[in-house]
């Protein structure tokens, strides 16, 4: 019998008609299709499971099908897409993507399936799950390949595969040499799927020569324990072995039924993350041309939670994975303490002079509040930041992210929305961007017992747990369909926006008085400092009288300094006006020499102006100097 099926792939913008053949398998309803050039099929319980639990068999479906077929009597359905060949390359993982959206979305399966893998499948179960790690409710593999070098390399105790390894070069593009090194195998980079606790059992012969264990199951049990997740092993001793041992039967496999079984029912149902998804305009300027030019500049902006490994990895490899003929170029700009107004007078520097984004991903909700940055100062930094990159590029695309905090969890808890997830939200908006409310959907799900912030997420830095459930949202926009329109620049919401904000020169200052240029600053005491504020020129004084003054053309002032345990206080003054009082020490320079960025006046008529600067005596003796070191002048054109 053959009936024909409309089904749209979430996350696709078209949708694929789909020839079914339905068939007997062991009694059950299984479904064969086409899917995107390949063949797939689903074998359908009598009675599903309520919430629909899957067990989605990776390599070899035919193999070893008694689990299966117990598990559908118990209600699962079982799943397979052919990517055979492939050694779990990226490009199997992009199916394997479309092929999750299309059960869940369309076929309406649990949002986390238990991964089946025999043998290579090793390669395609654990590639995937650590890709989508929140997606797994846990994993059965059997004899699995861990290490590409054992098997099918060669290189160690097992005969490999000439043929098979000589494929897998080339399908990855490596030479021997590349090989040996390559980082993108089951036995590395754990540590998401860990921080899920996604449960592991590998079943295994002790006489496996093919793919000794040594080099594949127990050296991966032993990185995924280290890396805190659950695992277990189960050699099978009774029945012929063969294949050099890698062929056995299964003892008791209701036993390993069980296990999927009872990590898959009650079937969990997380929140949705498209409720904290703003897609607005979407991302279809950038999306369609890398597709189309083989080209792409894709950056990231904001504080330590873009600086430090994580999502920010994760969205590159993601990009680089679905674009795989694109050349992008990368700018990582993230730098640790420092919000929405550095970012704006430093966008130039820091990102436009290494080139011109097609995506720009930028935050500063966390930093922002720490630092006490107005909601008038953060509203004409962002909305200066785009100004800037729609000079730059006015097809550009950019997303607007905010991160969570203790602070902001205590906001939602009051009932009460954060003033900068509001002020980011609404820019997003006015600009037909994309926003991404991570911060409610932290605590969301924090609310809804999914995971704890003590023990799962555990800091505004967050740990493995947390970088994988940013990046899963991230994934789920970059996902989403989205054409291409032309841009039409709104008209500017502040006046005062800071859309020509630039560094200026510390030769620039005149009348210096006490103040030294020194062209590699560093430190003479052990506290830490800033990569880009250490090394570099700075106008330094040390001696309270000291003084300057810097002529400048444009709407707003400000110095960048760095702030250790020896900042002091200034006295300054525009066009002569009233003399201000400015501290540059702060709750955080006894521990760090921090970049500080202090905006002077900026609501300035257009036009030249001179900022006089004078440092004051030293006041209190909980100080240990009376410094003054300026890294840069900030000025709004």
């Amino acid at each position: 019998m053959k009936k024909y099926l409309f089904c749209l792939l979430a996350g696709l913008s078209t949708g694929v008609m789909a020839q079914e053949r339905t068939s007997n398998w062991k009694g059950f309803e299984r479904i064969d299709f086409p899917f995107q050039n390949t063949q797939a099929f689903l074998v359908k319980p009598y009675r599903a499971v309520p919430g629909n639990p899957w067990v989605w068999r990776a390599h070899f479906p035919a193999w070893h099908t008694e689990m299966d077929s117990i598990l559908l009597s118990r209600g699962f359905h079982v799943a397979y897409v052919n990517t055979n060949d492939q050694f779990g390359h990226p490009k199997a993982m992009q199916v394997w993507d479309d092929f999750y959206a299309y059960l869940v979305g369309d076929k309406h399966l649990a949002p986390k399936v238990a991964l089946e893998g025999v043998s290579r499948g090793g390669l395609y179960v654990y590639g995937w799950a650590k890709r989508n790690p929140d997606k797994v409710s846990c994993i059965y593999a059997e004899a699995p390949v861990c290490d590409p070098k054992s098997w099918p390399g060669g290189k160690g105790k097992s005969p490999g595969s000439a043929q098979d390894w000589a494929l897998w070069k080339k399908l990855y593009g490596l030479t021997d040499e590349e090989a040996a090194t390559f980082p993108d195998i089951p036995l590395n980079d754990l540590n998401g799927l860990a921080a899920f606790k996604v449960p592991v059992i590998h079943v295994v012969s002790l006489q496996d020569k093919l793919v000794p264990n040594d080099e594949n199951t127990f050296p991966f049990l032993n990185n995924y324990m280290k890396a805190g997740g659950p695992a277990s092993a189960y050699p099978m001793s009774r029945g012929a072995q063969t294949l050099e041992g890698h062929h056995f039967p299964i003892e008791h496999p209701e036993q390993f039924a069980d296990f999927l079984y009872d990590h898959s029912v009650p079937v969990a149902q997380p929140l949705k993350r498209q409720a904290y998804i703003e897609p607005n305009a979407g991302l279809g300027r950038s999306l369609e041309k890398f597709a189309a030019t083989k080209k792409g500049t894709v950056a990231f902006l904001g504080g330590s939670i873009t600086h430090n490994p994580g999502w920010r990895t994760k969205v590159i490899q993601y990009l680089k994975e679905r674009f795989p003929e694109t050349q992008f170029t990368i700018i990582s700009a993230g730098i640790p303490s420092l919000g929405s107004t550095p970012h704006a007078f430093r966008f130039q520097t820091d990102v436009l002079k290494k080139g011109t984004p097609d995506l720009l991903f930028l935050e500063s909700a966390v930093n922002d509040r720490v630092n006490g940055f107005s909601t008038d100062a953060q509203k004409k930094a962002l909305e200066g930041i785009l100004r800037q990159l729609y000079s730059a590029n006015p097809q550009a695309d950019a997303v607007l992210m905010a991160f969570a905090d203790p602070e902001k969890n205590e906001d939602f808890a009051k009932g009460q929305t954060p003033p900068e997830v509001l002020i980011h939200q609404e820019l997003a908006r006015y600009y037909g961007i994309p926003f991404l409310n991570l911060a409610r959907e932290v605590y969301d799900r924090i609310h809804a017992g999914e995971f704890s912030w003590q023990y799962d997420f555990k800091d505004l830095h967050p740990s493995p747990f947390g970088q994988e459930i940013y990046f899963q949202t991230m994934k789920e926009l970059l996902r989403l369909p989205a054409k291409a329109a032309l841009r039409t620049l709104p008209a500017l919401r502040s006046p005062y926006a800071y859309s020509a904000g630039r560094y200026r020169s510390l030769t620039e200052a005149i009348k210096t008085k006490g103040f030294e240029r020194i062209e590699s600053w560093k430190p003479t005491d052990k506290t830490g400092t800033r990569e880009g504020f250490v090394d570099v020129p700075m106008l330094v004084a040390t001696q309270a009288g000291a003084s300057f003054e810097f002529p400048f053309t444009g709407r707003a002032v400000g110095i960048a300094v760095i702030s250790g345990p020896d900042a002091g206080i200034l006295s300054y003054r525009i066009d002569g006006g009233k003399p201000r009082r400015l501290d540059l020490f702060t709750q955080w320079s006894t521990q760090l020499h921090l970049p500080w960025y202090l905006m002077l006046g900026d609501d300035l008529k257009p036009g030249k102006h001179t900022l006089h600067v004078e440092l004051l005596p030293q006041e209190d003796a909980g100080r240990k100097g009376n410094a003054c070191r300026i890294v840069h002048f900030l000025v709004n054109e």
